[in-house]
């Protein structure tokens, strides 16, 4: 494997730890342009304050959210992950219109995730995380 595909893959590992300590100014520095595309084109936050935005919205009901890497791999300008992803809902979640009080339970879901770079750079451009919401409103009792 050469260089960049490993500097890209730490980049990665980096990237996910930072998120978990809720470092969110160097999260945003492993970025060439803060972007996430959850579940495809579901949800789409663009730039710095639409991606501040994100982390604020879900860690506010998952203050606790986490990852467990399974697996990393890097194909052309991307590095797919699979990884489990952690929380425990102990403020309010907003679902559609409605807010659902905390109810102090836990899940734990795998997923997978896209990062994209730009051609030979090691600064993520995109971040597309794929994961099932009714597996945790499951987890949580909600559904």
């Amino acid at each position: 494997m050469d260089d960049l595909a490993e500097r890209r893959m730490q980049v990665v590992r980096d990237h996910m730890r930072l998120e978990c300590e809720l470092d969110f100014e160097a999260v945003l520095e492993t970025f060439a342009h803060p972007r996430y595309e959850i579940n495809g084109d579901a949800m789409v936050f663009d730039g710095r304050d639409e991606v501040m935005r994100y982390f604020e919205s879900s860690r506010t009901p998952f203050p606790d959210q986490g990852n467990e890497l399974i697996s990393i791999a890097h194909a052309g300008d991307n590095v797919h992950i699979e990884m489990y992803l952690t929380g425990t809902h102990l403020g309010p979640l907003k679902v559609g219109d409605q807010v659902v009080p905390p109810t102090g339970k836990s899940f734990k879901v795998r997923m997978a995730g896209v990062f994209q770079f730009a051609p030979g750079s090691d600064k993520i451009v995109c971040e597309r995380p794929y994961v099932d919401p009714a597996q945790i409103a499951r987890q949580l009792g909600l559904g």
